[in-house]
């Protein structure tokens, strides 16, 4: 303010020596009254200067206080008609809001004080949810500018919410998923819509990729115009990178299915061999209990309801254990779709022969031959099991 108030007296000053001056012109004899009539000039135009300014700023500082709670200031009137009339009409607004306030019975700081607190708490709540979420917090404009970032994403991205904000949210996107992210944000800002479950690779401030999943609601003015989204980005590397190797595994226990199949059916077809030069036993005729040592009974939804001792101890389960599986739980080759066919596949033929393999509780496996027999007055299964030696 004072700075500014001697740059206008200097300048108020300058204009009777340019009066002077276009009337005279600056000749030499003129020189020392034109330096003494600005020098008086630019002193008057402090002087008054001061004394207007001078109130102005004390009442500036006394409504400063006021707007804090303080509302037993004392408002001096003005030689300044107009800053008096100022004055006034500040007193009387402090005495309305003082009798005001003892009507309702509130003390005067608890108006103040308590409305910043208030505000402190609500911000503190806010910020506490926010730093609570697994992802970040962000808000940007209707092109997809950041215009605010919570401060987790310090701990995803690496970088502090001041970086963020004012970039675009496709300067942090791998440059192959940028497309399809721009695409779903355009479609979703045309038609004024939410975001929902978009996946995206992110890079970190040090060149690390993560993968997020962005989901985001749109918000309006008052005359419902898009002024952009709020929404979170949580970040699911993890899931993602989990779901891969998953693939991946069952990618391997397909191919290893095939080639176990392809030794059995190899199997097979030497046992067809032999079994048509014998001209005996077919392949799927009844096998009697007494020639083998493994034998379980089970309902139709393959759920174990009885089994012998060398079966349960074959597969290194107590009974009671054994009692509680499912065939699913122990065939390691089979799945629970595949059994239920070949039991669909006994009931209807009364018989039904396959080789598989079993899965021991330790985790090793046995090579198998299971004949399982449909036992129509109980309607239950019956299922013989003889170890297969043919494969090592």
């Amino acid at each position: 303010m004072n700075t500014l108030l001697v740059v206008v007296c200097l300048a108020i000053s300058t204009i009777p020596i340019g009066i002077i001056g276009g009337i005279q012109g600056f000749q030499s004899e003129s020189i020392i009254l034109i330096g003494l009539i600005f020098l008086v000039t630019f002193f008057v135009s402090l002087t008054i200067s001061y004394f207007i300014t001078k109130p102005l700023e004390k009442l500036t500082k006394n409504i400063d206080k006021i707007s804090k709670g303080k509302l037993d200031v004392n408002l001096e009137p003005s030689e300044i008609y107009e800053i008096n009339n100022l004055t006034d009409s500040l007193n009387r607004v402090m005495a309305s809001l003082k009798l005001a306030i003892h009507k309702v019975g509130v003390k005067k700081g608890e108006i103040f004080e308590d409305a910043v607190k208030t505000k402190e708490a609500v911000e503190k709540k806010q910020n506490d949810l926010l730093d609570s979420i697994t992802g970040w917090a962000w808000e940007s404009d209707s092109k997809g500018i950041y215009t605010f970032c919570s401060r987790n994403i310090s701990s995803l991205l690496g970088y502090k919410p001041q970086e963020i904000i004012g970039k675009s949210v496709f300067d942090f996107i791998v440059p192959e998923d940028v497309k399809k992210t721009k695409q779903v944000f355009n479609e979703a800002t045309r038609n004024k819509k939410p975001i929902r479950n978009l996946e995206n690779w992110n890079v970190t401030k040090n060149g690390e990729k993560i993968c997020v999943v962005t989901n985001g609601v749109p918000f309006f003015d008052g005359d419902n115009n898009l002024l952009g989204y709020r929404g979170v980005d949580t970040d699911i590397t993890r899931e993602k990178r989990t779901e891969s190797k998953i693939s991946l595994l069952n990618k391997e226990l397909a191919d290893l299915k095939m080639e176990v199949t392809e030794l059995l059916n190899e199997r097979d077809g030497k046992k067809r061999s032999e079994s048509i030069s014998l001209g005996k036993k077919k392949l799927d005729e009844k096998w009697s209990e007494h020639e083998f040592d493994s034998v379980y009974l089970f309902d139709e939804n393959a759920n174990i309801l009885d089994c012998n001792e060398n079966m349960y101890k074959r597969l290194g389960y107590s009974k009671s254990e054994m009692l509680s599986l499912n065939m699913a739980d122990f065939d390691a080759l089979e799945s629970k779709k595949e059994i239920m066919e070949k039991i669909d596949q006994a009931k209807k033929n009364g018989v039904h022969s396959f080789k598989t393999i079993h899965k021991r509780k330790d985790g090793s496996a046995i090579l198998v031959h299971e004949n399982l027999q449909y036992l129509k007055d109980k309607n239950t299964f019956k299922c013989i099991v003889r170890e297969d030696f043919s494969i090592k």
